[in-house]
């Protein structure tokens, strides 16, 4: 189903939860919608689902408005974050309720459930019930509900929020693998970035119900259009006065003007570890912490804290320990623009990893 959104806006009595919000939504893409809590992106969900109405602004399923258009006659399936399973009824049940709706005959119904529950992985627990299925499980059998009845658009309100971290991961290459199989145009509301950095073939940036930005994970990582996008995606450490960073003096000639810096633009280690050692400058390591697969280092240069990773490979740097940093790069932005700004004494730039 390919999608076009124009001008969407939703009020709550005095709250204005949705802002002007426009997009389109290719046939076949997988799209996150990415956001803190409260920030618009159920609303939107619902509104493209037809259980809330706009206040105004155009929904467009496959060139047909369909504003008054009722959820049950959009080819929607729908997935919530609790599952919302019958509890009294068995996952055959649960899979076949919306064809049974439909009224379609025994065999129909039978042919389409069975290939749900192998695609799903819930063979051999057709004839169980929700109470005896693990929360991964129960989460399939709601996936597989909703695409029975063969919807245009998959669309899941934080479908993994109530699954452990380990089943979490599981599901998530588990469903960016099975949708991509069946081409079906998806839409999932999250607030976790590596889920929607992982899954999403898109994602859309969504914040105090505006469209901060929409791309590409990598896009967005690398490009961030807004200050907002620029904090929320990643970490990074706000830095007052950016000038006073060697290689970033030029910096200066923007009164005003900030900079947030990502680990992955830092570097730090001893000074015979850097090859361009004139652009380094010296600091001291806060604190360390082992985060598994590499060293966590903050590091305080002049009266700023910076945060960076170190490999296991190289030597284990100490708190208290006299460290060179080289600062490779820094996005600046003030009240009118933003961009990217390279140590001007670097001969070279470092890649960037996502």
């Amino acid at each position: 189903m390919h999608i076009e959104v124009s001008n969407l806006n939703k009020h709550f009595g005095d709250f204005h939860a949705v802002r002007d919000v426009s997009f389109t939504i290719e046939k076949g893409r997988l799209i996150g919608l990415l956001g803190p809590s409260g920030g618009g992106k159920t609303s939107i969900l619902r509104m493209l689902a037809g259980l809330e109405s706009p206040t105004s602004g155009d929904i467009v399923f496959h060139g047909k408005k369909v504003n008054e258009l009722p959820p049950q006659e959009r080819g929607i399936g729908f997935v919530f974050q609790n599952y919302a399973l019958f509890k009294h009824m068995t996952v055959y049940d649960n899979i076949a309720f919306g064809l049974k709706v439909k009224k379609q005959s025994k065999d129909q119904i039978r042919e389409r459930v069975m290939s749900l529950v192998e695609l799903t992985g819930l063979k051999g627990f057709e004839h169980r019930y929700p109470h005896q299925l693990s929360g991964g499980q129960r989460q399939r059998v709601a996936f597989a509900r909703a695409l029975a009845p063969e919807p245009q658009l998959l669309l899941l309100d934080e479908p993994f929020a109530a699954i452990d971290a380990k089943i979490r991961h599981e599901l998530r290459t588990w469903l960016k693998d099975m949708i991509e199989r069946l081409g079906i145009t998806s839409i999932f509301v999250t607030h976790d970035q590596d889920e929607a950095i992982e899954v999403a073939d898109e994602i859309m940036i969504i914040n105090k119900g505006r469209l901060e930005q929409k791309g590409s994970p990598w896009d967005i990582y690398k490009n961030p259009q807004t200050q907002f996008v620029a904090s929320f995606i990643g970490e990074s450490t706000i830095v007052e006065d950016v000038s006073k960073l060697k290689g970033f003096e030029d910096a200066s000639v923007w009164p005003g003007t900030k900079a947030l810096i990502r680990p992955e633009y830092i570097e730090v280690g001893k000074r015979s570890e850097f090859r361009i050692a004139s652009a380094t400058e010296p600091g001291r390591v806060k604190h360390i912490h082992f985060r598994g697969s590499e060293w966590m280092v903050e590091v305080t240069v002049g009266d700023t804290t910076l945060i960076t990773y170190r490999s296991l490979e190289k030597e284990v740097l100490q708190p208290g320990d006299e460290v060179s940093v080289l600062v490779h790069r820094a996005y600046l932005f003030n009240d009118n623009d933003s961009w990217i700004m390279e140590n001007k004494l670097k001969e070279d730039p470092m890649p960037i990893h996502i």
